[in-house]
């Protein structure tokens, strides 16, 4: 468990606010889309949906090299360099005269953010194991869950309240504040025959270690997979809300309405995987992700959108199976690698956003007039996820038959 303990309710939330960062970079800006897009100059909802899909690129690529420092120099000094990357950036947004830089700006905040994001999963598996490991990556995405909940709620009444831009500063506030709270609170996890020199070969060698796990890296694949629909949600729930439906004022409210059942299915992982485990959670969920999917296409294939209550009746369902997979295929990514944590949790990172990324990017361009296109995403999506979550658990089986 932890060398210096704080209160594990406090270290849950602290790890819980370090990962919800990104999360309110990404949410609070939903219900200004149009009018940010207006202000630098977007030509379609495509355009406006790299708003939100860019972030993830820098999440993705900037694990690369805190992974790797996060092992070499510890856990807390490189949050506070991804903090002042992130501060840099959200200027860089606030200032954008051109779609270009906004942009520009958006990926720079994404590798900021992933400072935090992969320095928390690290710091979690420093501490924690097994199926317990799950627990607390079940708690924390509870809070981490919350975010989404009231962040469009926020960004609207700092929209509607000031303007656009007043959202970014909404978000270094909150950054500031965590920032101290991280710094008073949390004591350095890595332990010391972990340390690994930071050389030019550390992420290298770190890339061949990691790969001998197949479990680790077959995870992290479907993590990916079901990261990349929850995607496609996020960057066109605001046209299929707003524009298909006409919600334009309700929007913020069915978001947050729409990110409890996440919590609660998280909070209730949290309390039975000890007993169940997370691996037959997680399969038991991948499947009503797929078949819940699956039925939506079937019933409404050939037709528009249904009414508001059936198809909310569905994103319920299907984010109640995502509240189950989160943390439970992180903690079973991460279970064989706690002697790389850092890197592992930078490279796992890196290939389930970049993963995510491409699927949110093929899928989205679809989303026109009905919200099919992002239900067949996820059939495709959650179907993929248990043919590779099938074959892992053949051959996990094989080996340990040919090795008794």
């Amino acid at each position: 468990m932890q060398k210096k303990k704080i209160p594990q309710l406090e270290f849950i939330a602290l790890m819980a606010s370090l990962m919800s960062i990104a999360a309110l970079a990404i949410d609070a800006l939903l219900p200004a889309l149009d009018i940010i897009g207006q202000s630098v100059g977007t030509e379609s909802n495509s355009e406006n949906q790299l708003l939100i899909t860019m972030i993830f690129l820098g999440l993705g690529i900037g694990p690369l090299v805190f992974g790797p420092i996060s092992d070499s120099l510890g856990r807390k000094p490189v949050v506070y360099i991804g903090f002042i990357i992130f501060i840099v950036a959200s200027f860089v947004c606030v200032n954008a005269q051109s779609i270009v830089v906004m942009i520009t700006g958006r990926i720079i905040q994404g590798i900021g953010l992933s400072a935090p994001r992969t320095v928390s999963i690290a710091i979690v598996r420093d501490t924690f194991n097994g199926d317990y490991m799950a627990r607390i990556m079940s708690f924390i995405t509870v809070v981490f869950l919350l975010v989404p909940t009231f962040a469009p709620v926020l960004g609207k009444i700092a929209l509607d309240s000031f303007n656009w831009e007043a959202i970014f500063y909404f978000q270094l506030l909150i950054v500031l504040l965590i920032s101290v709270w991280f710094w008073f609170r949390q004591p350095e996890t890595l332990h010391p025959e972990y340390r690994i020199k930071f050389t030019k070969l550390a992420f290298l060698n770190g890339c061949k270690e990691l790969f001998k796990y197949k479990q680790s890296i077959g995870y992290t694949v479907i993590s990916g997979f079901i990261f990349g629909s929850f995607m496609v949600y996020l960057s066109t729930a605001q046209q299929i809300f707003q524009q298909q439906y006409k919600f334009i004022d309700e929007f913020p409210y069915i978001f947050a309405g729409l990110t409890i059942a996440m919590v609660i299915s998280s909070l209730s992982n949290g309390t039975i995987v000890v007993k169940f485990g997370m691996k037959r959670i997680a399969r038991l969920a991948l499947y009503l992700f797929f078949i819940t999917s699956l039925i939506y296409v079937f019933l409404f294939y050939s037709s528009s959108n249904p009414s508001i209550e059936i198809i909310l009746a569905f994103f319920m369902l299907q984010f109640l199976s995502i509240g189950f997979l989160f943390g439970n295929l992180r903690a079973l990514a991460m279970q064989p690698i706690a002697h790389i944590a850092g890197i592992g949790a930078a490279i796992t990172g890196f290939i389930s956003t970049i993963l995510a990324v491409i699927i949110s990017a093929i899928i989205g361009k679809y989303v026109g007039n009905t919200a099919l296109p992002l239900f067949i995403g996820f059939s495709i999506c959650s179907g993929l996820s248990i043919l590779v979550f099938n074959v892992i658990n053949i051959k996990s089986k094989n080996v340990a038959i040919n090795n008794a």
